[in-house]
């Protein structure tokens, strides 16, 4: 039988449940439950100068709306974009990608998948070797 969202809700993510994830960027995420198999939505905020490590999405299609900041996106496929506030990117599943912060504050963005992001889709295929620990803040 499939999960699926009985009643109507409102949720109002913490800004103290951001966390850091190895793949460079901070998470904080909106929705994504087990009643609600269609779709997740995590705000995700990188830093200046940083660049997300290359990794793909098994199953999943992600689109990425651009809320702040300005970056350089790249998704297999495409040549490198520029995007900032009100773009949207849009990523099958299984296509490589990461994105860059080109500017000097955050760049933030909603990162909106379809079906819901488990962590078994994710697959780090970056050349250069996974980071240990996360940075302090």
């Amino acid at each position: 039988m499939k999960a699926e969202l009985q009643s109507p809700s409102v949720h109002a993510p913490q800004e103290g449940d951001e966390f850091y994830i190895a793949e460079g960027c901070y998470i904080l995420e909106s929705w994504n439950r087990d009643q609600d198999p269609d779709v997740s939505i995590a705000r995700a905020r990188v830093e200046p100068g940083v660049t997300t490590r290359l990794h793909r999405l098994e199953g999943i299609v992600e689109r990425y709306l651009m809320l702040s900041g300005q970056g350089r996106v790249e998704v297999e496929g495409l040549e490198p974009r520029l995007v900032g506030p009100g773009d949207l990117v849009a990523i099958p599943a299984g296509a490589g990608q990461r994105i860059a912060n080109l500017g000097e504050t955050d760049l933030v963005f909603y990162a909106i998948c379809t079906p819901r992001f488990v962590p078994s889709a994710y697959q780090d295929i970056d050349p250069e070797p996974f980071p240990e620990a996360a940075p302090v803040r």
